[in-house]
């Protein structure tokens, strides 16, 4: 159904024009239930509240220039939100689904309805719940195509298929912040354990594909805390795409995903006819911290006329310690330069900043026993800020009715102190103060359509691990990857200007440096935080105050009628509650 506009007769011209770019535009609508239900990944049952009965939930289609319309119906015992993880929400900041920070939680029994417009975007991207750990099971695929009649900028593919990765304990997934470090029971595909894990012999992920044929994977890490390395046995893929932009063709043998991220990939069925198994190992970049004995997440590609005794050929998985695989994936992707959507490095930068980040320690609340190291808590922060999480108002009604007292403008473009581990080790006070960081829910407000520059500095001050950060609102370019400290003369002449990768979320090498760019060009409040589950409580976040433009369209509209209103919910993620009550 398209879109209707007015023209005054002497446009006729214009009108033909118009008409042809949205003719494919539609509105394209879907009601998602969120219900509490039964599972057994593995021999357990388990209650999840879960997107229309599944896990993972529905996939979403549509095409870049429709507008979707979700109503979300809650009828699980959680109160829920919905976010539409990578989409820009152009005109549409209220929709993004971040708790708290754009929106309250829409309660039990009770609905909201989300509706904006997909706009300059093709690709694999995710919705998932964004209120404590509910995205463990609360999530599914979003699949933008071209608009009908536009090819692909690569050859057309057979069949398109979404592979979702996941992460599953075998207990209520609110009670996962109540362990610092929880580790899972499982990771699925699509579902399915598969036959690594006990009660899951014979339930897998398979994918029948003919011999000769070319598919597209569109592959999700929707796992709650854990980057995954993922391979093909025997297979080569070629990545096209990634975070829902455009990639040069890159021929490789495994991949890496961060939580929340995506690829899409062209799989060629060019083997011999038989059974080979994909399979998923974690990616444990913390340094120095001891790995379980983790088993493989198979599923299984199956040729057409491949017979039922066939034994499945096994890949061989990279190490749960392999940095180097993993950067090298992650730091040679490129865009395609002149594909649909993309645009040049912007040059001039109007904003700079330099930002640390990582796990740190807090005192420990006395009378407590705290678990961390020097008998401390842990509290993670970027440039020495905790960020806490608002418990009454959403920052953006905050910021739209200048309501004051929820946040500051004061996030800094540097980081406030130096850490000299050496002193820490000695205990003066002085030196435990540097360690110790602020806790409070500061913002950086940024000039509309300004240029900003980010260098995420990971600190690695208790131990090295790569931190997948993710920024609402926004595609940004990752100009350049290293490890140690960033060094602003000898690093800046290595930065991509010409093709680097555009992504929503990007992981910062352990012990390393990233560094983004991208035009804020989106009115709004804006959150920019580490995807592991596990680190939200601790506060490795901040958010953006994108300010208005010149005109009613570049400017923050108001919010919908039916915005969920607030009341005090005690599974806030906020490390306020979070890190004092459960001794963190």
């Amino acid at each position: 159904m398209p879109r209707l506009h007015h023209y005054l007769p002497n446009q006729a011209f214009l009108v033909l024009l118009l008409f042809s770019s949205i003719a494919s535009a539609a509105i394209v609508e879907h009601v998602l239930h969120v219900n509490d239900v039964v599972v057994k990944p593995l021999c357990k049952e388990q209650i999840i509240p879960a997107g229309n009965g599944s896990l993972p939930g529905p996939t979403i289609n549509v095409r870049e220039g429709d507008t979707l319309v979700v109503n979300v119906i809650n009828n699980s015992t959680y109160n829920v939100t919905i976010h539409w993880h990578g989409v820009f929400q152009l005109k549409s900041t209220w929709m993004d689904g971040a708790n708290m920070i754009t929106q309250c939680p829409i309660q039990p029994s009770n609905n909201f309805t989300y509706q904006f417009d997909i706009t300059g975007q093709e690709g694999t991207l995710l919705w998932h719940a964004h209120v404590v750990n509910l995205r463990a099971t609360l999530h599914g695929a979003l699949v933008i195509r071209p608009r009908s009649g536009r090819p692909y900028p690569f050859p057309k593919p057979y069949k398109e298929v979404p592979i979702i990765f996941q992460q599953w304990w075998d207990t209520d997934v609110r009670l996962l912040q109540l362990r610092p470090a929880p580790v899972s029971d499982a990771y699925l595909i699509n579902g399915l354990a598969g036959d690594s894990y006990p009660c899951s012999k014979n339930r897998m992920f398979n994918l029948k594909v003919v011999q000769g044929k070319t598919y597209l994977l569109r592959i999700i890490n929707a796992a709650l805390n854990t980057h995954l390395f993922f391979k093909i046995a025997n297979h080569n893929v070629t990545v096209v795409a990634a975070d829902a932009v455009y990639t040069t063709p890159y021929l490789t043998d495994v991949m890496i995903l961060t939580p929340g991220q995506t690829v899409d990939v062209l799989l060629t069925a060019d083997q011999p006819i038989g059974k080979y198994y994909m399979a998923t190992v974690p990616y444990i970049s913390a340094i120095g911290i001891p790995t379980p004995d983790i088993k493989p997440t198979r599923g299984l590609i199956v040729y057409e006329g491949a017979t039922s005794s066939s034994s499945p050929v096994k890949p061989l998985m990279p190490a749960t310690t392999d940095i180097a695989t993993a950067h090298t994936f992650s730091s040679n992707i490129t865009s395609l330069v002149g594909g649909p959507h993309w645009k040049p490095v912007p040059r001039h930068v109007d904003e700079k900043m330099f930002i640390t980040m990582g796990l740190g320690l807090d005192p420990c609340p006395s009378g407590t026993k705290c678990i961390g190291p020097l008998g401390q808590r842990y509290a993670g922060s970027l440039n020495n800020r905790t960020f806490m999480i608002p418990q009454t108002i959403s920052m953006q009604e905050a910021y739209f009715y200048n309501i004051t007292g929820v946040y500051t403008e004061d996030f800094p473009d540097q980081p406030p102190l130096k850490f000299d581990y050496a002193k820490f080790q000695q205990r003066t006070n002085s030196d435990m103060k540097m360690m110790f960081p602020e806790r409070k829910t500061s913002v950086k407000t940024i000039r509309f359509n300004s240029t900003v520059e980010i260098v995420l500095q990971n600190t690695a001050i208790l131990s090295p691990e790569s931190h997948p950060m993710h920024l609402h609102g926004f595609n940004f370019y990752v100009l350049g990857y290293g490890f140690g400290n960033y060094d602003p003369v000898r690093d800046a002449r290595k930065l991509n200007l010409f093709n680097p990768q555009m992504h929503n979320t990007v992981g910062v090498p352990p012990g390393g440096w990233v560094v983004l760019r991208f035009v804020a060009n989106n009115p709004g409040v804006w959150l920019f935080h580490c995807h592991m589950d596990a680190h939200l409580p601790y506060g490795i976040m901040n958010a953006f105050i994108v300010q208005n433009g010149p005109t009613p369209e570049t400017s923050l509209p108001s919010p919908p009628s039916n915005l969920p209103q607030c009341t005090h919910d005690p599974t806030i993620y906020d490390s306020r509650t979070t890190n004092t009550d459960l001794s963190y």
